[in-house]
């Protein structure tokens, strides 16, 4: 069935799948909806107020931002400290939290450090500054790769040696194998996130689905689109099948964006990947391919000697494997929030922390 766009924040609509919803629940049920952006939809509409009795959602590790490991944020504030570096970012990194200072820290102290919305952007930078070493900070799911990707390519076109990223490029499908696989597990069921699937499709998830017997629902996200793949997801559990399903129809196909993923393959290769809150994960990311390893910041600027420091109140971690909720953590609000944060899902724009500090009056 096919709606207009404004339809599907519809009240009218909605309320109509909600009691579809209510109607296919019988018993509880724990779901994980895996990106942060469908998390600030689900609590800025109270979605998880409407939904029936029993049936939980928890948050994932969906929060590219909240995932970057803190001795690459330590790094980056190393290397945006040199005098010689002008550093590029998305205006979420500037926030989040190092072992001792932030980006923004670095910036008000005199470094050169800037607020791109693409790589592209910082490529014309070097252009523009050839006696400056420009770095991107190149974060991210599969959804950012292949404009980042792009920028390596471009960089390497113009013949730029004065162009590099910082790598914490991360794949969802190991993420949500490494939880599936955790012994502190609850997750049943599976949102997946519709603008990760748009590029990269939802044919890596089928061996999932198969393998740990879990539903999958490729998810947008309106309210429509959540509560529709909610009631996808239920309906599964309730006569225990375990597949793949896509109801984002209009964004996702099942092989994704072929020209995306070539790209993809041209600069990157897969690697393992440290994750905040969860540890490393085999084969969870992509590095630079040796034929682009001169555009790789780690090589550029010796790093090796970083030692980070996590803090020990912040319960980032438990709160990317959705084994608790923001509002469980004893520091949210009262020594946790947007002004202070201790840890990147606070100042994140889809970190959970940040969705329950806006949109839950839940002080505890």
């Amino acid at each position: 069935m096919s709606f207009p766009l404004e339809d599907f924040r519809d009240a009218r609509l909605v309320h109509a799948a909600l009691e579809e919803l209510n109607k296919v629940t019988t018993q509880p049920w724990v779901i994980m909806e895996i990106c942060g952006g469908q998390t600030h939809a689900i609590m800025q509409y109270g979605l998880d107020q409407l939904l029936p009795p029993g049936l939980e959602l928890v948050h994932g590790p969906g929060c590219p931002v909240c995932v970057t490991p803190l001795e690459l944020v330590d790094k980056a504030i190393a290397i945006a400290s040199r005098p010689e570096v002008i550093f590029c970012s998305f205006g979420d990194m500037l926030r989040v939290p190092g072992s001792n200072e932030d980006l923004f820290s670095v910036r008000a102290g005199g470094g050169s450090v800037r607020v791109v919305y693409s790589p592209l952007d910082a490529v014309k930078i070097a252009q523009e500054n050839p006696e400056k070493q420009v770095v991107f900070f190149a974060i991210g799911f599969e959804t950012t790769a292949p404009v980042n990707a792009a920028s390596v390519l471009q960089a390497n076109n113009l013949g730029l040696k004065n162009y590099s990223i910082l790598v914490s490029q991360v794949c969802v499908p190991p993420a949500m194998q490494a939880l599936l696989s955790s012994p502190d597990n609850r997750v049943q069921g599976f949102l997946a996130a519709g603008h990760v699937c748009s590029v990269m499709g939802y044919w890596e998830y089928l061996p999932l689905a198969a393998q740990y017997r879990i539903p999958i629902v490729v998810t947008g996200f309106e309210p429509l689109d959540l509560v529709r793949g909610i009631t996808q997801c239920v309906k599964q559990l309730e006569k225990h099948t375990f597949t793949v399903e896509n109801a984002y129809e209009r964004a996702v196909t099942e092989k994704g964006n072929q020209s995306a993923q070539g790209m993809i393959s041209q600069v990157y290769i897969p690697v393992d990947r440290n994750w905040r809150g969860i540890g490393m994960i085999p084969q969870s990311g992509w590095g630079l391919h040796p034929d682009f390893a001169r555009f790789d910041a780690e090589n550029r600027f010796d790093t090796s000697a970083i030692v980070a420091h996590e803090s020990e109140v912040c319960i980032a971690g438990e709160i990317l494997r959705g084994t608790k909720k923001p509002n469980q953590c004893p520091a949210f609000r009262v020594l946790c929030n947007p002004s202070k944060p201790l840890g990147a899902p606070m100042v994140s724009s889809e970190g959970a922390c940040s969705a329950y500090y806006r949109y839950s009056s839940d002080a505890v």
